[in-house]
């Protein structure tokens, strides 16, 4: 099956090629969560920063933690591009997901090899990176006008099923990592991997394949180019900007040596894309003489989306750190095993707790779905995506709070039990659920026909930002002047940048509020 259609569902039916799909994700985000929730703790324990003073270790794990988590959210722009140009995105899936199996090898193979090891890292951050937005992608072209409405319910269950796999890898593989040791507890995901890449091969003669799209003339880049330096009296200001962002981006290699490579190239990205959207949207009417104006307000559409996609990214620097702050935090506390309802049977280790945010997801997306969603509208409120989005942050934010509040009381030296990080972990998911799987859907639906593929690599992108704003303030405090100015706050370290990142949510919070008022929802589902 190469071309648009396939056998597919009647009108206003479920596509009979979905669980395909699902089953696929299921055990790729078995695959991903199994092996990154357990990374932090392997590599403090590891002879990998063997070479690192104790005290420096929990550090250097968790800079390779949120690094790795920047490949994985970045290369989403790589698979994107080569599934909208060349090879359409059930090819691109499938080749990269062998890559990504042979980096879950690596691993398992390389536990004491710090090359190995990272070279294992690299592999499946490409792979689980490139077909990253492709699937998620892929499930929405399985739906046309005709069923469009059951594209919500199938996300909220893609997105079940993303953590039902979670779950499961998050409370199993720190126990197997504990007893069997990191090349079973490695080799496991990719193991995993191997049968999800096997599972959605199966479903190819089912699928509707969208081709990849010929060069146009009218395309999201030759549109901006156009209105940079089309044809029209005087440069304009907007030209001037993005030649600034060039300039800026290709100066900020120049961080490279005191930064290094993975935050310098973020940082000049970043103003590559933002001056020259900037530039592009001031004088995007000098484009009309070389292309249509359904082209030019899709340029438009695109832009709109980069800025919330932009507003998004705090809540991500937020909401991964819970499988590297929190988890070094639950360290440093009491494990309740003398409470009768807690689990000790099953609950041994601080990261086991990570297992607390896919359940919370698998209760939540129904409880939101068939309870809290009908009665905000039968009280007058419409949940609209954004306004979704929009408290998601807000309330990744209160979470924490919380967990400097936690801290503040393991500060003080009193024992502080476990239990406790269920509370933040609530929270956390709950903004979650608003944000992430709101947002899948968003992506597909406001991106035209032929940027599907890279509209949902940007909102990965956008995770990679919110790591970014985690490296850079992890490394502001390793300087003795930022750590002067903490002491005298009379906080901890830890308890002041959760304070920090709380606040950080809030401003993003309300100022993604301001933007979403004005924000112009629209609807690109092909037709039937």
């Amino acid at each position: 099956m190469s071309n648009t259609t396939a056998a597919s569902a009647g009108a206003g039916q479920l596509p009979r090629q979905i669980p395909y799909i699902i089953g696929n994700e299921a055990c790729e985000r078995f695959s991903f969560y199994g092996m990154r929730n357990i990374l932090v703790p392997f590599l403090v324990s590891s002879i990998l920063l063997a070479y690192l003073p104790e005290a420096d270790r929990e550090g250097a794990a968790k800079d390779i933690f949120h690094t790795f988590v920047i490949g994985v959210y970045f290369f989403p722009l790589l698979g994107g591009w080569l599934s909208d140009r060349f090879f359409g995105k059930y090819n691109t899936v499938l080749w990269l997901s062998l890559v990504y199996c042979a980096g879950h090898a690596c691993l398992a193979l390389f536990e004491e090899n710090r090359t190995g090891f990272y070279t294992g890292l690299f592999l499946i951050a490409l792979g689980s990176g490139g077909i990253k937005p492709l699937v998620s992608a892929f499930v929405g072209d399985q739906f046309d006008q005709s069923n469009k409405s059951l594209a919500k319910i199938v996300y909220d269950a893609f997105y079940w099923t993303i953590n039902f796999g979670s779950f499961f890898a998050s409370l199993l593989m720190p126990i197997f990592l504990r007893n069997y040791g990191p090349s079973v507890a490695f080799g496991i995901p990719g193991l995993l991997m191997f049968i999800a890449t096997v599972i959605f091969w199966a479903g190819r003669r089912k699928y509707v394949h969208v081709p990849p799209s010929p060069p146009d003339p009218d395309s999201f880049l030759n549109v901006v180019r156009s209105a940079l330096f089309g044809p029209a009296p005087g440069k304009g200001a907007g030209t001037f900007v993005a030649i600034a962002g060039v300039v800026l981006a290709i100066a900020s290699l120049a961080l490279i040596p005191p930064m290094g490579f993975v935050k310098a190239v973020l940082i000049g990205l970043g103003l590559l894309i933002a001056l020259v959207g900037t530039g592009a949207s001031m004088q995007l009417g000098r484009a009309a003489d070389r292309h249509p104006a359904s082209a030019i307000e899709g340029v438009r559409a695109v832009l709109r989306i980069l800025i919330v996609f932009a507003l998004v990214t705090p809540f991500w620097s937020l909401f991964d750190q819970k499988a590297s702050t929190w988890v070094l935090q639950g360290q440093t506390m009491h494990i309740p095993h003398e409470l009768w309802w807690w689990p000790s049977w099953l609950v041994v280790t601080a990261g086991q707790m990570q297992a607390l945010n896919p359940i919370m997801v698998i209760l939540l997306i129904p409880f939101n779905n068939l309870v809290l969603y009908p009665l905000l509208r039968r009280m007058g409120f419409a949940p609209t995506a954004l306004r979704r989005m929009g408290f998601g942050i807000a309330f990744s934010g209160l979470a924490w709070i919380v967990a400097g509040l936690i801290q503040l009381y393991i500060d003080g030296g009193d024992p502080v039990s476990l239990a406790w990080q269920i509370l933040p972990y609530l929270l956390l998911t709950f903004g979650e659920v608003l944000v992430s799987a709101t947002g899948l859907e968003f992506a597909y639906s406001q991106a035209p026909r032929s940027m599907k593929g890279t509209i949902m690599s940007f909102w990965l992108l956008s995770v990679s930002y919110g790591n970014l704003w985690v490296l850079m303030t992890n490394a502001a405090v390793r300087n003795d002047s930022v750590t002067a100015q903490i002491a005298s706050t009379g906080l901890s370290e830890n308890a002041f940048l959760m304070f920090f990142f709380a606040g950080f949510a809030f401003v993003a919070a309300a100022a993604f509020g301001l933007y979403a008022r004005r924000y112009p929802m629209q609807d690109h589902y092909r037709s039937a």
